[in-house]
């Protein structure tokens, strides 16, 4: 029988200050003893095989270098976001669908173990900074907010990624889109055309993108540019830049259209904003215009909202910038939008692809429909196809 969290963590804290007062002995040595230790004064139910022996210590390791209690639910690959409303109250998302983790922590493991996760990223948070994201050693995202802006405990939400899905022909195996969507989304892309990907929250956006660019060309040099690193592109030729916030004293903040501007001058094949959410999208448009490739993703409802949204962000950049030069810029720089959902049980899908074609007299971006989710298979509308 394993012991509780928190014996765990006594005993971790033990290991740790053993190895701070002797720093010549072996972390494992420590680890042994304090094992050893406990089980002479009775803080196991039950005797300890050597099989459980190692079962502790990989436990102890985790609240030494990992994230203790949680580390089980990161290292679980069906498990796709982690996270923590009060130190009682920790959940987790399996294919969609959230449940509740029968672990309970105290407000000071919380803290320590948002203070590890941000370590190594020179990033903090405070009473002068209570929200952050950052990005952990494994790729994984995590979100911090504390009160006063938070009711009363700290909320942290970690983000993880799928590493098994790395082509378009994986998410074809698992029923996001057809062969036939991926081959001419996978011919667009070696092409250099434009692609906006677009969807709600947890309909893997991301997942999409880094599939799609993953299906340029090998020689093609890519940089993205996002608020705090996602995207795992795994190509031979990728730089991806971060946003940086200010520090203490109120300087060297770091924006994603200083990124953007930045990413230009390093002679990109293709460039990428991980998700366009305000005026940073009138600075992609205009490198877009320049006739750079490149690609980004969107909160939107459907294709046709993204393109809408896409035409109302860039005028966040000031009251000189107007819909008479956007609205015609987006639908000159984008070649397709790709609309991704979550469903109900936790599956993902295309649910459609649409290409603009130009401008109305109204002055809206009209677009055709390429590919579209009908009843219940993802129909193509492009000639001589089988499914028209």
């Amino acid at each position: 029988m394993l012991p509780g969290e928190n014996t765990l963590s006594d005993i971790a804290a033990a290991v740790r200050q053993n190895t701070t007062d002797h720093p010549d002995v072996p972390v494992s040595e420590a680890i042994a003893s304090q094992i050893d230790r406990a089980g002479d004064i009775g803080l196991f139910s039950s005797p300890w095989s050597g099989q459980d022996d190692d079962e502790l210590s990989t436990k102890i390791q985790q609240h030494l270098g990992g994230l203790g209690p949680l580390q089980h639910a990161l290292d679980d690959p069906s498990v796709e976001e982690i996270w923590i409303n009060a130190p009682d109250r920790v959940f987790v998302a399996r294919s969609g669908q959230s449940e509740r983790l029968d672990v309970s922590l105290e407000p000071h493991q919380v803290r320590d173990l948002v203070e590890r996760m941000l370590r190594p990223t020179g990033r903090r948070v405070d009473l002068s900074q209570p929200f952050v994201d950052a990005s952990l050693t494994d790729g994984s995202r995590v979100h911090v907010v504390i009160p006063d802006i938070t009711r009363e405990h700290w909320s942290v939400n970690i983000r993880k990624f799928s590493r098994s899905i790395r082509e378009l022909s994986d998410l074809v195996e698992r029923d996001v889109l057809t062969a036939e969507a991926a081959d001419y989304l996978r011919q667009h892309i070696c092409e250099g055309h434009t692609v906006l990907v677009s969807g709600a929250t947890q309909a893997g956006k991301t997942t999409m993108l880094q599939t799609l660019l993953r299906a340029a060309p090998p020689e093609d040099r890519v940089v993205s540019v996002e608020e705090t690193f996602e995207l795992d592109l795994g190509i031979p030729d990728h730089v991806g830049l971060q946003c940086r916030g200010p520090s203490l004293e109120g300087t060297g903040e770091v924006t994603l259209r200083r990124l953007v501007k930045e990413a230009l001058r390093m002679r990109p094949d293709r460039i990428v904003v991980g998700e366009v959410r305000e005026a940073e999208a009138l600075d992609l448009l205009i490198a877009l215009n320049s006739g750079l490739p490149g690609a980004c993703t969107v909160h939107a409802r459907s294709a046709r909202h993204a393109l809408d949204k896409l035409c109302t962000l860039p005028l966040l950049a000031g009251g000189n910038i107007d819909r008479a030069f956007v609205v015609p810029t987006v639908a000159g720089v984008i070649d397709l939008v790709v609309h991704v959902e979550l469903l109900s049980d936790g599956r993902r899908r295309v649910r459609e692809i649409v290409r603009p074609v130009g401008v109305s007299s109204e002055g809206a971006i009209t677009a055709e429909t390429v590919f579209s989710w009908q009843g219940g298979m993802l129909r193509s509308f492009l000639p001589n196809s089988s499914d028209v």
